[in-house]
């Protein structure tokens, strides 16, 4: 750590919250979630549990649910918000200590970020952006990740020693990153520099980190807002066909976004362009290679692929859980929630709800219910680049398989370490049999 201000930002955001949850008994569901290297692995047969013990279960810290019913209705509920927003504030003795911290570089979980802010704000923030990922954008980029995909697969068999690659490394980060750079205007030779930079600034989503880690992550994340800052710049001077010169343009000539909040929504969109599909990517390739007839059906049927991408979500969710805390005294699926609470939904565990999903934990592509899913979360927060991941998916792992349809796993794949986002950082395959 450097700095009394960056211990003090330790302390409120993850040290206080470590010290807690370490006090909890060895078997605490919150303590096996964060730090426990087993259920880190296979977070779902305690999710089941959290599900059996009730649909909002007390915790330290928070209530908590892995109920797909409960879990809709706190992401929908008006009474409801991320921190941060309306309602949302701290205790005036924690803003204050906040305020003593510094705010450090502009972190996906605090405001002005879309994720941690609502309305009126969230909205101003996401009408500016939202034309780039609708249904009629996102079906004109179609063929450009096709593309994209192509390019990659090329050069991955190139790459390859002795018929081996690493998946992830050559193609699975690569694929989204390189569509999100061109949408932004931002030079493809950044791309592996933007995905390291986003893998250690994605540590700060999750609870609980180490002084070293928090450290880390604020530095991987200062150095991403430092070119960000640089970029825009440069858009300004140049703009281009792109989203980013159009949110410079918009704050020129309309003042509607500050400094701050410009920067923090190029962040994001960098950041979220990449972080679902190259988890979804790698969860796939591990779920279709440790199922082969599930494989097969999708070799024999290939119009069942965008059905395959919906099942992957929901079997395992790139993104594990996220947070909510009440305005107002309110009443949410038939639950009483008091002002002020916490809830933690576990969108995972809500995507295996018995209830919704007949035998949740079998891997299915033919399920008929499996874009019920919220893997993407749900009301006004659903996740802008849905749209995008999903396109980026399908063309993705279709092409993959159509490419190289003997793809075989070479040696386990590596987890990367977040527990809020679920994925690989490294994933050894031989292209042939």
């Amino acid at each position: 750590m450097v700095g009394p201000r960056q211990v003090i930002r330790w302390t409120l955001r993850h040290g206080a919250i470590r010290w807690a949850i370490r006090r909890r008994p060895a078997d605490d569901l919150l303590r096996l979630l964060n730090f426990d290297p087993v259920t880190i692995a296979d977070p779902y047969p305690q999710y089941t549990a959290l599900r059996l013990r009730g649909r909002l279960v007390a915790g330290p810290l928070a209530l908590n649910t892995a109920h797909h019913d409960v879990t809709v209705a706190v992401l929908r509920s008006p009474d409801l918000g991320v921190i941060g927003g309306p309602g949302g504030r701290a205790p005036a003795l924690l803003r204050s200590l906040n305020r003593l911290g510094g705010t450090g570089p502009l972190s996906a979980v605090e405001p002005p970020s879309m994720l941690a802010v609502d309305a009126p704000d969230h909205t101003r923030y996401r009408k500016l952006v939202t034309r780039a990922f609708s249904a009629r954008a996102v079906q004109d980029l179609a063929p450009r990740v096709e593309q994209i995909a192509a390019e990659l697969l090329d050069r991955m068999a190139e790459r390859a020693a002795d018929d081996r690659v690493d998946l992830i490394a050559e193609y699975a980060s690569l694929l989204p990153a390189t569509v999100i750079a061109e949408m932004l205007g931002a030079p493809l030779s950044m791309r592996r520099q933007f995905l390291t930079w986003g893998a250690g600034g994605a540590r700060l989503l999750d609870v609980g980190l180490r002084p070293g880690q928090f450290a880390a992550a604020e530095r991987d994340v200062a150095a991403l807002q430092r070119w960000m800052v640089g970029h825009l710049d440069q858009l300004r001077r140049q703009p281009g066909d792109d989203i980013l010169s159009a949110l410079v343009q918009a704050q020129a000539t309309e003042d509607r976004l500050s400094s701050d909040e410009l920067v923090s929504i190029a962040l994001l969109l960098l950041a979220a362009g990449f972080e679902t599909t190259v988890n979804l990517i790698g969860n796939a390739v591990a779920s279709l290679t440790a199922h082969p007839e599930q494989l097969a059906l999708l070799r024999a049927e290939p119009r069942r692929w965008p059905n395959a991408v919906e099942e992957v979500l929901r079997h395992d969710s790139p993104v594990q859980r996220t947070g909510r805390i009440a305005h107002r005294d309110t009443v949410v699926a038939g639950e009483p929630v008091p002002a002020g609470q916490l809830v933690m939904v576990q969108l995972a565990g809500a995507n295996r709800d018995p209830a919704v999903f007949a035998e949740p934990d079998r891997f299915d592509v033919t399920r008929a219910n499996a874009a019920d899913h919220v893997a993407f979360s749900s009301g006004g927060h659903y996740c802008l680049g849905a749209r995008l991941a999903r396109v980026e998916g399908e063309i993705g792992l279709r092409a993959l398989f159509d490419r190289f349809p003997d793809l075989r796993m070479d040696g386990p794949p590596h987890r990367r370490p977040t527990r809020v986002l679920r994925g690989f950082d490294a994933m050894p395959v031989r292209l042939s049999g």
